[in-house]
């Protein structure tokens, strides 16, 4: 495994003391995924301190630990700062300085994470890439990501999330994109954020850090068109994608099946067909969004669209199996907001079954529009033909607004849902499970894996 960070570079970077020589090999906030090699970073959070893991992470082999308490410990191989978050962004600021490669920063209320992913599979065939693991999008995963980023490699993708006023363009800042990609606006947050046109004006920050020439994508049918225009750096260029005859990544002649989608996408460079196996028009939307922004870099874009035919969407993102005996399940379980929710419905109507059911938890951070936009649902789940279990305070305002065929069942939250819908489940169904991570949708996949799992003799 390559050096990520030696003695000098650490010191630099963070102006703190390190009396060992040392050659860190990767980056850990947890103990419990620490591999021999890396420089443990204790911080300080709400309910718990990394300080208290200092000691097991130098005996389970880590080269170094990032400490700014160095009470009980005596050890050259502490790299002493006065703050250890703050030098984790002086560690992901030094990294991003010194990196010779192109940087991807995405955000938007939906599909961040998945088309980070596919960006990840279609720039992969064309030259090392270093991707944000999972959804580390917010003021610590930020920095981390760029903080574990390789110099060899030759493309980096950050994730950048917010829930509030302010947090993207500090964020942004760090990260300084070549190409940044607004997936959507849409009603997540919108109990913090008070309006559409706040969020996209927000989200909308990203494009203020974009390096000389950068490019900025946005969908063509996004609230806040405006703002995007506005925001935008001189020399800086605004790709739009969608299905607009105006956009410069225009989506045409579309067919989307169970089996998954084909279309055609005209880009500013020529015209590339694609094909995806994993249904749904939103990942449509995501896999237009990646190839542009490979397109914006003059990359190799055939080469990127084969790559993106193997994608398949992560668990709790999208991903299909088998449980039980014989239930299909298609697992949106870790987060939801209304546009998710209906595309997810949208694309649970295109794969056949016996019945499609829905289970779905409550939509979180909507404030006092959570009942309409719950209650605004009941379309897309009869659409979708869906018997639908809900569970969750706001979830109930959606379930009471079905008619009764389609009620399948109620309960107050995740755990009290799970057992009336494995009842329910029977040979040939299709399973969609989706809701925010709040809601603990996931407990719902714990139980119904349990019940699939064969008992030990």
């Amino acid at each position: 495994m390559s050096v990520l960070w030696n003695s000098a570079d650490l010191r630099a970077a963070t102006g703190g003391t390190l009396n060992a020589d040392v050659q860190v090999t990767g980056i850990s906030i947890d103990t419990r995924t620490l591999t021999p090699g890396d420089l443990f970073i204790a911080l300080r959070g709400e309910t718990s301190d990394g300080h208290a893991h200092v000691q097991q992470a130098l005996e389970k082999g880590a080269a170094c630990a990032l400490v700014h308490d160095t009470a009980g410990l005596d050890d050259p191989r502490l790299l002493i700062v006065p703050d250890t978050m703050t030098a984790l962004v002086d560690l992901g600021r030094y990294a991003r300085a010194r990196f010779r490669g192109k940087v991807f920063a995405i955000t938007g209320s939906v599909g961040k994470t998945t088309t980070k992913d596919m960006l990840k599979v279609a720039l992969s065939a064309i030259g090392p890439t270093h991707a944000a693991v999972a959804s580390y999008n917010n003021h610590w995963g930020v920095p981390l990501t760029l903080a574990r980023l390789p110099q060899d490699a030759r493309f980096c993708i950050s994730e950048i999330g917010m829930n509030h006023v302010g947090e993207i363009a500090p964020l942004a800042a760090q990260v300084r994109p070549d190409v940044a990609i607004i997936t959507t606006i849409g009603t997540a947050h919108l109990g913090h954020m008070g309006s559409i046109e706040a969020i996209a004006q927000e989200k909308s920050d990203l494009f203020g850090a974009l390096s000389d020439k950068g490019i900025a994508i946005v969908p063509d049918d996004a609230a806040g068109q405006e703002h995007f225009q506005t925001a935008l750096p001189a020399g800086c260029t605004l790709w739009r994608s969608g299905f607009s005859e105006t956009a410069q990544l225009r989506i045409e002649n579309l067919h989307c099946s169970a089996g998954g989608s084909h279309f055609t996408l005209h880009l500013p460079s020529g015209i590339q067909n694609v094909t995806l196996t994993a249904p749904g028009e939103h990942l449509v939307r995501n896999a237009a969004l990646a190839l542009g922004a490979v397109a914006a870099l003059d990359e190799d874009v055939s080469v990127a669209a084969s790559a993106l035919q193997n994608f398949v969407p992560g668990a709790g993102r999208g991903q299909m199996r088998t449980i039980l005996n014989d239930v299909r399940l298609l697992d949106e379980s870790y987060n939801a907001s209304t546009p998710s929710v209906r595309a997810a419905l949208a694309t649970l109507a295109l794969l056949p079954a016996q019945r499609h059911i829905a289970a779905l938890g409550d939509i979180r951070e909507l404030g006092t529009f959570a009942d309409a936009e719950h209650r605004s649902l009941a379309d897309a789940v009869q659409n979708a033909r869906a018997i639908a279990f809900c569970c969750g305070p706001h979830m109930r305002a959606l379930y009471d607004a079905l008619p009764s065929e389609l009620q399948g069942g109620y309960a107050a939250d995740a755990a009290s849902l799970a057992p009336l819908l494995l009842n329910a489940l029977r040979p040939g169904d299709l399973l969609l499970v989706k809701g925010s991570f709040g809601s603990r949708m996931r407990d719902v996949i714990s139980v119904l894996d349990n019940a699939s799992s064969p008992v030990s003799a």
